[in-house]
């Protein structure tokens, strides 16, 4: 008996790699699912990189301000192509009524999650990478000369973005595939609030304090005046991560015990397509 908890107790990097073994092959089985991981933020970079060209000839303030537009988009991807990278990995177990063999595996929950963020990571990078290729070739807009700042940027988007892809992945199996959608839906609640393609200060006093609540918006403000005004705002990204670890540590309290919920409910069964 001892010996089947120790297997329950330790955590296993071993489970992790088979879970994501497992959607490595599920990615490769399906031409689709990757194409469209590169689909979406290819055609959201082409219509804001081509509106940023268009303005630059047409307003002195927005050329002196190039590459604002496709930086936004691209860290905006960062973003939401995180959050949506995790939830459909987690997806998968839903649509194949596999949740309930996973839980009731040596699979602990925590690994589950780490396995999770890694094919988010995955996911990201094959639907990324080509789209800022393609932003350096046609609109000269280089996101890896960004240098510090981007592994700044990048590190705040994406602990957000698995934050909220965690805290919908406990709301589905509490509540079932009914909730599917907020997968879907939720980061684009987030999108006028994160102030992605405008400063903060255009809000009413009470709505900036809802956007600084927000850790996305001080990415997008550090953007905005590493390229407007040529200064990495150190404070605006250490802002970004304590409030990232507050929410991160927040959603992982929460998604477990969603789980525990489901678990006594006996929901983990009875979801599916």
């Amino acid at each position: 008996m001892s010996g089947r908890a120790s297997v329950y107790s330790a955590f296993s990097f071993g489970r992790i790699g088979a879970m994501i073994l497992r959607y490595y092959y599920l990615m490769r089985s399906s031409w689709p699912r990757l194409l469209e991981l590169i689909y979406w933020p290819m055609v959201q970079m082409l219509m804001w990189g081509f509106l940023q060209s268009y303005v630059d000839q047409n307003a002195s303030f927005f050329a002196k301000a190039g590459g604002t537009f496709i930086g936004a988009v691209l860290l905006w991807d960062i973003l939401f192509r995180g959050q949506l990278g995790f939830s459909v990995s987690f997806l998968e177990e839903m649509w194949a009524r596999n949740m309930g063999n996973l839980m009731m595996s040596p699979l602990r929950p925590l690994e589950f999650v780490v396995a999770l963020m890694v094919m988010s990571l995955v996911r990201l990078a094959i639907g990324m990478v080509p789209v800022t290729l393609v932003a350096l070739w046609l609109f000269n807009f280089n996101l890896y000369g960004l240098g510090f700042a981007l592994a700044a940027f990048f590190a705040n988007l994406i602990f957000t973005s698995w934050a909220v892809g965690i805290l919908v992945s406990g709301l589905i199996l509490r509540n079932g595939m009914g909730a599917e959608g907020l997968a879907w839906t939720i980061m684009f609640l987030l999108l006028p609030l994160t102030c992605v393609y405008y400063p903060v200060s255009i809000f009413p006093g009470w709505l900036q304090a809802v956007a600084w609540a927000l850790p996305p918006t001080y990415v997008f403000e550090g953007m905005r005046a590493l390229l407007i005004e040529h200064v990495f705002r150190a404070d605006l990204m250490l802002m970004a991560l304590a409030l990232n670890l507050f929410y991160f540590g927040i959603s992982v309290i929460v998604f477990l015990k969603l789980l525990d919920a489901a678990r006594r409910h006996g929901s983990l069964i009875q979801t599916g397509e």
